[in-house]
């Protein structure tokens, strides 16, 4: 499915996919301010994380990195992982995902704000 110039609302904000194709996908991701997506892993997936406006804070594996403009994150396939908004504006940052499956049922959720 490829939702051209449409949202798809969560509740930390919301998502856009740009582009898909067999093994690809790109979307845009924004996060509202006190936000942040769950903890989670994929098992058959692996994503980069290109920050385009904002400030967050990304885990991977533990380890935390600060997240501004024009930092790009590496998420390897079945690493935990999980970003925030650590600012007062909207964190915008672009998601390349690859794998031979890119369906969003994989995914296992650690630890979720919001009960999902």
């Amino acid at each position: 499915m490829f939702e051209n110039d449409t949202f798809v609302e969560r509740p930390w904000g919301r998502y856009m996919k740009l582009y898909q194709e067999s093994g690809v996908w790109v979307k845009r991701v924004e996060v509202n301010p006190g936000g942040r997506l769950s903890l989670q892993r994929h098992h058959r997936r692996s994503e980069k994380w290109i920050i385009v406006k904002g400030r967050g804070l990304a885990v991977v594996d533990g380890q935390e990195h600060e997240m501004i403009p024009g930092v790009i994150l590496d998420v390897p396939a079945e690493s935990e992982h999980r970003i925030g908004n650590a600012g007062e504006a909207q964190l915008v940052f672009i998601e390349v995902a690859c794998g031979e499956y890119l369906g969003e049922d994989d995914i296992t959720r650690i630890q979720d704000d919001y009960a999902r």
